[in-house]
């Protein structure tokens, strides 16, 4: 059961667009998925039609229990259904405020790894969406993930600060979680008539090599709408071609893991 974290320090790069139709549409191909929000800007939650006013129990409920190393069942109670095959942990503004409670802990880095240990198995696929930065709850996200999945937007500053993920990454492979790797690197927002785009996409393709996926997902003004919906692209607008290349990326996720 592949748990995978969506992780770019950079904003605005479709982090969260991303998990949202890749968690969708691998519910939609019949796994059993739950999609983590792990951002305290909730956008993953609202993305999904999830109310932030409704839950009583969230992430930042279920990682506090973690690191004072109680209620290891509360985890069952912060996760609700989406659609059929399809569940979410949601996230609130509350999560903002989890680093001091980690910071306190002990084994800090490995407390959302702790928390959602009990119900590894009862998905076919955990995706985690992240927040935008590299401070501890996302040091957590990558020690709790097999896999990493990097978007990344095919303009000019796109390799800015990308070395400093890397090596993030690397230091968690090598202290913290030996089996993380980066899984896939997906480039977004491009547009194929702008040289730029092209420029950005080569410079990916040299660094990241074979990981960066053969699907791109162009700029699409119904990926922007659907999370003002509270649903994914893929099942709003399904012929839109911002849904159909998450569809055709789903698909090569698919594949990349029958080949693992």
């Amino acid at each position: 059961m592949p748990v995978w974290g969506v992780v770019n320090q950079k904003g605005g790069v479709g982090k969260t667009t991303t998990a949202v139709n890749l968690a969708a549409g691998l519910a939609a191909s019949g796994f059993k998925t739950l999609l983590i929000d792990a951002d305290p800007q909730g956008n993953a939650t609202t993305g999904v039609g999830f109310d932030k006013q409704r839950p009583e129990v969230t992430l930042y409920e279920v990682l506090v229990a973690s690191a004072d190393d109680e209620n290891s069942t509360l985890v069952y109670q912060a996760i609700y259904p989406v659609a059929e095959g399809f569940f979410i942990l949601p996230a609130t503004l509350d999560l903002a405020g989890i680093e001091p409670t980690l910071l306190s802990a002990v084994g800090k880095e490995r407390i959302l790894a702790e928390a959602i240990r009990p119900i590894q198995d009862d998905y076919d696929w955990i995706i985690i969406d992240s927040p935008p930065s590299l401070g501890l709850l996302t040091i957590n996200i990558l020690a709790a993930s097999d896999a990493v999945l990097v978007p990344m937007q095919c303009e000019f500053y796109a390799l800015e600060g990308l070395s400093q993920l890397m090596k993030t990454i690397e230091l968690v492979r090598r202290r913290i979680n030996p089996s993380l790797h980066v899984a896939k690197v997906l480039l977004t927002m491009v547009d194929s008539r702008n040289r730029l785009s092209q420029q950005v996409a080569e410079e990916v393709r040299k660094f990241f090599g074979p990981k960066v996926c053969e699907t791109v997902i162009p700029r699409n003004v119904r990926l922007s709408e659907a999370p003002g919906f509270g649903e994914p692209a893929i099942s709003l607008y399904p012929g839109s071609k911002g849904a159909m290349a998450y569809l055709d990326f789903v698909k090569e996720v698919q594949q990349t893991c029958a080949v693992r």
